[in-house]
């Protein structure tokens, strides 16, 4: 049984997006509660969250953008950019404490303390770009992480796996032109129009041309168009860049009964691409394996599913 850490922290909560908005504090109850009825929590190594050094947000994030953010939230608007991107005076902080979480979870695998890990983290972050905050994200958590595993821990190659029904615009943007992080993502398209990139064509620019792989699927499509896909385009991205880590962007609104999709991913199918990512994570990384939370708003779905996806991080 591998070491699995879980990120969990109630702070998280406290990033208050009002009523009847998806992106909701009930989604980290939800993963809580099914992670603990399976009766796993005893089996995982609970990780609290440490605020993040400003260093590392700045490092992907302009530094006015992110005074902005601090001045709206603390100054009471309830709104960031766009009204989707609700906020309350407790957002910067959480999102701090995402960042910095999950860079207390590189910590510890880095050092051999867990072998791979879930984050469950909230406000979302990958569409998040340098200078604008789009689609309840804020912070881009996961391109934070890849490149503090590079300038701290001295990873050479990351791969990014996004697996969110929404293509991860910001983290695309921000890596584009990188050779050192490899942006695969499988993503309905067209989808409500949001956030309309992450073409087939779309493969990096400049010395970062390659490095980029997006996988479209069509709205009703469902589990025969992932099983071939994932076969056919991600497998071989990653057994050529053989990454030195696996970041997993997770989101679970792909699934058959999640209302912010028309995919229709069975639960079974969100087993088989998690189990095949590990297989990645076990061929190429020595089974360094991060997933960080991203989309699932179906309160009904998301025990099984986070249920289902910490047991195949332990490899039960």
């Amino acid at each position: 049984m591998k070491k699995t850490g879980y990120l969990h922290d109630n702070r998280y909560i406290l990033h208050d997006t009002g009523p009847y908005h998806p992106e909701t504090a009930d989604r980290l109850l939800a993963l809580y509660e099914g992670i603990k009825e399976e009766g796993l929590l005893e089996r995982l190594t609970m990780i609290p969250a440490s605020r993040a050094d400003l260093k590392w947000i700045e490092a992907i994030h302009d530094p006015a953008y992110i005074r902005r953010f601090e001045e709206l939230c603390f100054s009471g608007h309830n709104i960031f950019d766009d009204p989707d991107n609700c906020i309350s005076t407790d957002s910067y902080e959480s999102a701090f404490l995402a960042v910095g979480g999950i860079l207390d979870t590189i910590d510890l695998m880095m050092t051999d303390k867990i072998d791979n890990a879930f984050c469950a983290i909230r406000p979302p972050g990958h569409h998040a770009e340098r200078d604008k905050a789009m689609g309840f994200c804020y912070f881009n958590n996961v391109a934070i992480a890849a490149r503090y595993l590079q300038e701290k821990w001295g990873i050479k190659k990351v791969a990014i796996i996004d697996i969110d029904v929404h293509h991860g615009n910001g983290t695309q943007h921000i890596f584009e032109q990188d050779s050192s992080v490899f942006y695969y993502s499988i993503h309905e398209h067209p989808s409500f129009a949001f956030p309309g990139t992450g073409r087939d064509f779309e493969v990096g620019t400049l010395g970062g041309h390659g490095f980029t792989k997006n996988s479209l699927v069509l709205p009703g499509q469902g589990d025969d168009a992932y099983y071939m896909l994932i076969q056919g385009d991600l497998l071989p991205a990653i057994n050529t860049f053989e990454p030195e880590v696996i970041l997993v962007s997770t989101g679970f609104d792909a699934h058959v009964d999640d209302e912010m999709s028309d995919i229709k991913v069975s639960t079974q199918c969100f087993s088989w691409m998690m189990r095949t990512i590990m297989d990645l994570g076990e061929r190429h990384c020595n089974g360094r394996v991060i997933s960080i939370l991203e989309g699932g708003y179906s309160l009904e779905r998301l025990p099984e599913l986070a249920g289902n996806h910490i047991k195949i991080l332990l490899n039960s």
